[in-house]
């Protein structure tokens, strides 16, 4: 395959940005075009809901100086918005009516917050959601000293939000469907750790009941003053934060024709190439054959933009190496940090927990069929070389060596 001489790449978050440094990194001297609608340069998302809410900082982790792009010849367009793709002419074009060719493309587009735009009251003024930098700087300014804050969603988001909340003083109370908080993703006993350690911060749960409409007041569409609940409950509120997840912006995707993922994302092959020539996708859009885990995998944590944005780089120049490296994000909610290694399924795997839950110190491993499928490290720091070689090792491990022997040897 030969080298191109000319790579566009459609999205301008972390997937995005990392490939263009990358390619420049690899020797490519030819045309690199980033195009992307955000009018900030390529920045981290993790600190969004961490750092920023926290008022630590005012800035997030920015993907490169602002003189990377001018200085490694990479055409960077902000505030730009792709309205088609043509891939039988190998084209971009632009929503005002530019047209780029390319000789490869690589589709970064990311992932857009899930909305509750059915339920009544959606339109009204207050309600946040969380995603971009604007969004981040917008909502801090609303945590402060007794505003009712109401979170919609008990996952990663809704959880890191009421930690900073909290932390601010405000009034919290999280509403979810589910029993427990990260429910889907630890199951019962780990979710529980979540649970307790928010209530002992004073957050208020409503967990097990749905959310019927968002109540306000005020001329126009009018200022949300409310959520009303399932049950019949309405909680005040002065602001409202829906945190129910991300959806894959596949648009683009799907009207130039590209075979699409059940249930949602760009289908990818190993590789990160997608169905037509020359086009690859990465980052929460690629629904990826991972070959590591038997099926298609998507994920949409900051590491994995980060590692297939750099690791695709090479597959645009002509290679095609695997993607295989196991999915791994982080958590700080108030004294709490964690990383997560792997992928679970809480409801059919084995959970073993080395450590002590109780004081918030542990390692938690979900197995099947013998191997650990994936590892939480709570507050404790030292082996996480460890439990990565584990995760991505697939060996069959003795689970009391697990919970007492020394992390490092068990593979032995």
């Amino acid at each position: 395959m030969a080298e191109p001489h000319r790579i566009v790449i459609v999205g301008t978050g972390l997937a995005g940005a990392t490939a263009a440094g990358t390619l420049r990194q690899q020797g490519f001297t030819g045309q690199v075009l980033l195009l992307g609608q955000d009018t900030h340069r390529p920045y981290e998302l993790p600190a969004l809901s961490k750092g920023i809410l926290l008022g630590d900082t005012t800035d997030p982790d920015w993907v490169h100086d602002e003189s990377f792009y001018a200085d490694h010849d990479v055409d960077l367009r902000l505030s730009t918005t792709v309205a088609e793709i043509r891939p039988g002419d190998r084209e971009v074009v632009e929503a005002g009516g530019a047209v780029h060719p390319y000789d490869r493309l690589l589709l970064a587009t990311g992932s857009a917050p899930r909305r509750l735009d059915l339920l009544p009251g959606a339109g009204l003024a207050g309600l946040r959601t969380l995603r971009t930098l604007d969004d981040a700087r917008a909502l801090r300014a609303e945590l402060t000293e007794g505003r009712r804050v109401v979170i919609v969603g008990a996952g990663w988001i809704g959880c890191e939000v009421a930690s900073a909340a909290r932390t601010h003083g405000a009034e919290v109370t999280v509403v979810d469907p589910l029993p427990l908080p990260l429910h889907r993703v630890l199951g019962d006993r780990i979710g529980g750790v979540f649970r307790d350690l928010h209530a002992e911060h004073g957050v208020a749960w409503r967990l097990g009941v749905g959310v019927n409409a968002f109540l306000g007041e005020g001329t126009g569409e009018g200022t949300v003053t409310g959520v009303a609940l399932a049950d019949g409950t309405e909680l005040p509120a002065d602001v409202v934060v829906v945190a129910v997840g991300a959806a894959p912006r596949v648009e683009l995707a799907h009207a130039m024709g590209l075979e699409l993922a059940y249930p949602g994302g760009v289908a990818v092959d190993e590789g990160l190439r997608t169905s037509a020539p020359d086009v690859y996708a990465a980052g929460d859009i690629a629904a990826q054959t991972h070959p590591r885990y038997g099926g298609r995998v998507r994920v949409e944590h900051w590491a994995n933009a980060k590692d297939q944005g750099a690791h695709v780089a090479a597959n645009l120049l002509g290679a095609h190496e695997p993607y295989t490296a196991s999915p791994y994000f982080f958590s700080d909610q108030y004294d709490l940090g964690m990383e997560f290694r792997g992928l679970a399924d809480p409801t059919t795997d084995e959970l073993v927990v080395r450590g002590d839950p109780a004081a918030r110190e542990f390692t938690a491993f979900w197995l099947r069929d013998g191997a650990v499928r994936a590892a939480m490290n709570v507050n404790m720091w030292d082996d996480g070389d460890a439990l990565a070689a584990l995760v991505d090792s697939g060996a069959r491990v003795d689970p009391a060596k697990l919970v007492a022997g020394d992390l490092a040897d068990v593979m032995g």
